[in-house]
């Protein structure tokens, strides 16, 4: 176990003589074994080890045995060790996403502050090294898989990103656990992984030892080697890439006739370098997104899209430009309020979720419901411009221009006015009415939660 860790981390250049090493240990086995194997090549590897456990507040009593032991592990090994607590409940209140999810990020957020602190310390490179195995990676491709992931997802779990590293991604959780034993080393066990209402715990618990039984008892390694196989093509299509980028959009500028001259499979990874370049950073930028770009490539003149961040990307006879919108021209009908920035993304919040019950959401000024499905473009948070519509309950279009004549409302208004929208067709114009062609029925398969969090509720009973 120590020598194949070793050799695997050397494999990787995970690091090297004189860095430090974080370790995040829930108290599991994995984690356990992770720390212990740390500790016990820490000398032949020239690293320095600390551990951090973060309790999520969750689990009561069982968390706080957790820490407990996880504290007292890394005493026995004499270990630096840091515990810290958090509401992952509360924080996934706030973030509109599952405590699952709520609880990772702030794992890697906390990782990530005390490695950098350590670091400016330490005057060398501090590593973040997570506990996932093989079969953690077989759970993650398929995860991806189903989920509609590109290449990049179906690649797998990276060996090494950015600062993290994962020295285990070798080793399957039956050999982790037969070292552990060996070494007699006990864990404790979080009563949460065996619960199936997780979708994770459910491919662990069901659906793999089910492909198992009924396909093929060597099924998690084939999948290994596919996400292998994958991985390689995704970082071989990011390097072409970048060489293509670098060749043909020096300046960040590229002709349109020629971007879409180009395979269909290298394109998304083009208009992604492009992003990239522009600096937009690419953490949000959605399949919805890169698709909207690709059709910008035979778009006519003057036709543009928003992209996260306040970017925007538009087709100048021919030629494909990407900037930021308050950097965008002052002048013609796609170009906002000439002077003014563009109203900022992080004033609304979005989520994203399956759809369980049509009847469940109730009418609120501030925050909509709508049928994800139906989007066809990259959603964009801006103000009003010449063109939009919205379509109406009985299946009519209505111009947003006539709307705001009918409603009355005074010019100097209709210029602040906030819309969520998808190309012209406006989704929602914030604080008074939502298009019908996006309403959540009974055929929606998945919501697109938006709310705007500057917004004030009306009293009850208002529409």
């Amino acid at each position: 176990m120590e020598k194949e860790t070793k050799a695997y981390m050397e494999r990787y250049r995970m690091t090297s003589c004189g860095d430090g090493i974080l370790a995040g240990l829930s108290g599991g086995a994995d984690s356990v074994c992770l720390v212990y194997l740390l500790k016990r090549l820490s000398g032949g590897l020239g690293t320095e080890l600390r551990a951090v456990h973060v309790n999520h507040g969750l689990r009561g009593a069982e968390a706080d045995r957790d820490e407990a032991f996880s504290r007292s592990f890394c005493e026995a090994l004499e270990i630096p060790f840091q515990a810290e607590r958090i509401d992952a409940a509360a924080e996934a209140a706030a973030g509109g996403c599952s405590v699952e999810e709520a609880g990772r990020l702030a794992r890697y957020r906390i990782l990530e502050r005390e490695a950098a602190s350590w670091e400016r310390e330490l005057g060398r490179p501090v590593h973040i090294a997570t506990a996932h195995h093989a079969d953690d990676n077989v759970e993650t491709i398929l995860f991806h898989l189903f989920r509609g992931s590109g290449l990049k997802g179906l690649g797998g779990i990276a060996p090494v990103r950015g600062r993290v590293i994962r020295p285990l991604l070798w080793a399957k959780r039956e050999q982790i656990a037969a070292y552990l034993n060996r070494e007699g080393l006990s864990w404790v066990e979080d009563s949460s992984n065996r619960e199936p209402v997780f979708a994770r715990n459910r491919l662990r618990l069901e659906i793999l030892p089910l492909i198992r039984e009924a396909v093929n008892e060597r099924a998690g390694e084939h999948i290994l080697q596919a996400g292998a196989w994958i991985r390689e093509a995704d970082d071989y299509f990011t390097e072409q890439a970048v060489s293509w980028a670098e060749e043909h959009a020096p300046d960040g500028r590229v002709s349109g006739r020629l971007f879409d001259a180009e395979p269909e499979i290298l394109k998304g990874y083009l208009a992604r370098e492009l992003l990239r370049r522009a600096g937009c950073p690419l953490r949000d930028v959605t399949a919805r997104h890169v698709k909207a770009f690709l059709d910008l490539a035979k778009a006519g003149t003057g036709k543009q899209i928003c992209l996260p961040y306040g970017f925007l990307a538009e087709n100048e006879y021919g030629i494909i430009c990407i900037r930021r919108q308050s950097e965008a021209g002052k002048s013609g009908p796609d170009s906002g309020r000439a002077g003014e920035d563009p109203p900022e993304k992080k004033d609304f919040r979005f989520r994203v979720f399956p759809c369980e019950n049509a009847a469940d959401f109730p009418k609120k000024q501030y925050t909509k419901w709508f049928d994800y499905d139906k989007i066809k473009q990259a959603l964009c948070v801006r103000n009003r411009r010449p063109g939009d519509y919205f379509v109406l309950p009985d299946g009519g279009r209505k111009t947003l221009k006539s709307y705001l004549i009918d409603e009355k409302i005074p010019r100097g208004e209709r210029e602040k006015l906030l819309l969520l929208a998808d190309g012209s067709h406006v989704l929602w114009i914030v604080g008074r009415r939502i298009s019908a062609a996006y309403r959540v029925t009974e055929e929606t398969k998945t919501i697109l939660q938006a709310e705007y969090l500057k917004g004030a509720e009306p009293p009850e009973g208002a529409v």
